[in-house]
C-alpha cells in the first residue's frame, strides 16, 4: 500500500499506514528513538494531509499487524461492531475528526460509536486534533462504571489512594491511608504497589486493605498492584480480593513481555467475577498502560509508540473493566522527553480511551530525569480536569517513595474539585459526610469525627 501527497515541489511517498501514522504523530522521543518520527515538520504535515483523506474502512482492510501473526489484532477484528460503525463508515478521517467535534456528536452518539471504532481509528483521528480539540472530543464522553460506588459521573472526579512504601511497611502504609482518607481522597481505590511479589506479604496487604475497608464501612475498593498470575493464586487461597490488576500492551508481544496473554486475562477476569464482592456492580478489572511501553520491549512491531497505546485499550475494553489508566510519564524521557510531550500525551490517551468506551484514568506523572516539572503536571491535571477525566492518582507529597517518580497529591485533587467544581463519587461523598471528614458542600472539616478512632483502628491493625 503506497500512499503520497505533494506539498509546493516537493512529492511525499509512505510506503503503508504504519509510516503515514507515525510521521503523522506529533513529534516525540520515543518514535525518534525507534526510527519512525518524520524527519521534518514538512514531512509531519505531509502525512498528515494524507492520513486525513484515508476513509476509515482502510483500517479495516489493511491491518498494521498481520491477523495470524498478532492476537491484539485478531480481538480488535473479530470484536468489531459493523452496525455500530454504519453511522461514519462512508467518512475518511479528516471527516471523522470534524464529525466528532460538531454537535451531532453527544454522549448518547459516541457510546453507541465506540463498539463500531478500531482503535488504529482512532488513534490516526487524534493525530489530526490540537489539544483542544481532544479535550473537547473526551468531554462529551461520559463512560460511567460501578462495584461499591459509582465511577465516571459528569462533573465528578475520583482519586485513587496510593499509599506505596519501599518496604510494604504496613505502618507507613496505614498512615498513607488514612493522610489520603482525611483529605478525602481514596473513591477510585485504594492501591498498593507491593515491593514484592511474595505471596504471604501480598496476603497481608491484601488482608489490611480488606479489614480496614469492611471495618470503617468505605465505599470503595482496594487493589493490590501484584502480577496477575499472584492475585489469581490468591483468589483461589481464599483471600479477599476486590480488583484485579494488570499492566497492558498493544501487542501480543508486549504483552508476553508482561508475562500474560488473553487467555490469562479472561482467567483472571472469571476469577474476580467469582468472588462477587461488589456490591452496587460487577467491574472489577483494573489494567494501566502507557506509551512506549511497546518499544521498551521490543514489540512494537514497527508501530508508533501511540498507536501501540491506543491497541491496548482494545485489550482492557473486552474486559469492561472498572478503572483504566495511562501512566503518562512513567517509563521515562526516552519516549516522552519533556513536560510538552507529556502534557501532549495524555491528552490523546485519555480521548482515545474515552472514544473507545473506556473509564479513563491519568496518572498525571513524570521521573526524575525528564525536562518537566510539576508546574507541567498541574497544566496537565488542570486539562483533564476540563476533559472530564474520570480519576487522577493520590499519593503523599506528590513523590512516590517507593516507585521513585512524581505523580499527584492529595491537595492537587483538593484543587482540581476547588476550580472546577467537581464532586467525589457519590456514595464515597455521603461516607465522608457521615465520618464528619467533609460538609454537605464537600469542603473538609478541621476536626473530623473519626480521625482518632480511625487512627487507633489503624494503628491496631498493622501490628497484627
Amino acid at each position: 500500500m503506497r500512499l503520497q501527497t505533494s506539498l509546493g515541489v516537493r512529492s511525499h511517498v509512505f510506503a503503508d499506514l504504519r509510516e503515514v501514522l507515525a510521521k503523522a504523530s506529533p513529534a516525540r522521543s520515543g518514535d525518534a528513538l525507534a526510527g519512525l518520527a518524520a524527519a521534518t515538520d514538512e514531512e509531519r504535515v505531509a502525512a498528515k494531509l494524507v492520513l486525513a483523506d484515508l476513509p476509515l474502512t482502510c483500517f479495516l482492510d489493511h491491518p498494521l499487524i498481520p491477523y495470524e501473526d498478532d492476537e491484539v489484532t485478531r480481538l480488535i477484528v473479530d470484536t468489531h461492531d459493523a452496525s455500530a460503525f454504519a453511522p461514519v463508515r462512508d467518512l475518511s478521517v479528516g471527516q471523522l475528526r470534524d464529525w466528532l467535534l460538531s454537535d451531532r456528536a453527544d454522549a448518547t452518539s459516541l457510546r453507541a460509536l465506540a463498539p463500531g471504532l478500531t482503535p488504529e481509528m482512532v488513534a490516526a483521528v487524534s493525530k489530526l486534533m490540537r489539544n483542544q480539540d481532544l479535550i473537547l472530543v473526551a468531554r462529551k464522553c461520559e463512560v460511567v462504571t460501578r462495584f461499591r460506588n459509582t465511577l465516571g459521573l459528569r462533573g465528578h472526579l475520583a482519586v485513587r489512594l496510593q499509599p506505596n512504601d519501599p518496604t510494604d511497611d504496613p505502618r507507613r502504609i496505614a498512615a498513607s491511608m488514612l493522610d489520603g482518607l482525611m483529605y478525602g481522597a481514596g473513591d477510585a481505590c485504594i492501591g498498593i504497589n507491593p515491593v514484592t511479589d511474595e505471596p504471604a506479604q501480598l496476603a497481608s496487604l491484601w488482608r489490611l486493605l480488606d479489614e480496614l475497608i469492611a471495618r470503617f464501612e468505605i465505599p470503595t475498593q482496594s487493589c493490590v498492584l501484584a502480577h496477575l498470575t499472584r492475585q489469581i493464586d490468591a483468589i483461589d487461597a481464599g483471600l479477599p480480593l476486590d480488583l484485579v490488576f494488570q499492566s497492558i500492551g498493544g501487542t501480543e508481544a508486549t504483552n508476553r513481555s508482561f508475562g500474560i496473554d488473553l487467555a490469562l486475562l479472561r482467567e483472571g477476569h472469571a476469577a474476580a467475577q467469582s468472588l462477587r464482592r461488589g456490591t452496587i456492580g460487577s467491574d472489577c478489572m483494573y489494567f494501566e498502560t502507557g506509551q512506549g511501553s511497546a518499544l521498551s520491549a521490543g514489540a512494537h512491531r514497527g508501530v508508533d509508540q501511540q498507536t501501540c497505546e491506543v491497541r491496548a485499550y482494545a485489550v482492557a475494553r473486552a474486559f469492561q473493566p472498572l478503572l483504566v489508566n495511562s501512566v503518562v510519564g512513567f517509563i521515562g524521557p526516552e519516549y516522552l522527553y519533556d513536560g510538552r510531550q507529556i502534557i501532549r500525551a495524555g491528552l490523546e490517551d485519555h480521548c482515545c480511551g474515552k472514544l473507545l468506551g473506556l473509564p479513563m484514568g491519568v496518572d498525571v506523572c513524570y521521573t526524575n530525569h525528564a525536562e518537566a516539572d510539576q508546574n507541567d503536571m498541574d497544566t496537565l491535571l488542570t486539562l483533564l480536569g476540563t476533559a472530564g477525566v474520570n480519576y487522577v492518582m493520590g499519593v503523599p507529597g506528590a513523590d512516590d517513595i517507593m516507585l521513585s517518580y512524581q505523580s499527584t497529591s492529595f491537595h492537587d485533587a483538593l484543587y482540581l474539585r476547588e476550580v472546577q467544581q467537581l464532586k467525589r463519587a457519590p456514595e464515597f461523598e455521603v461516607w465522608l459526610q457521615r465520618q464528619g471528614i467533609c460538609d454537605a458542600q464537600g469542603r473538609l472539616s478541621a476536626n473530623p469525627a473519626t480521625a482518632l478512632p480511625m487512627l487507633a483502628a489503624f494503628a491496631e491493625a498493622q501490628t497484627r
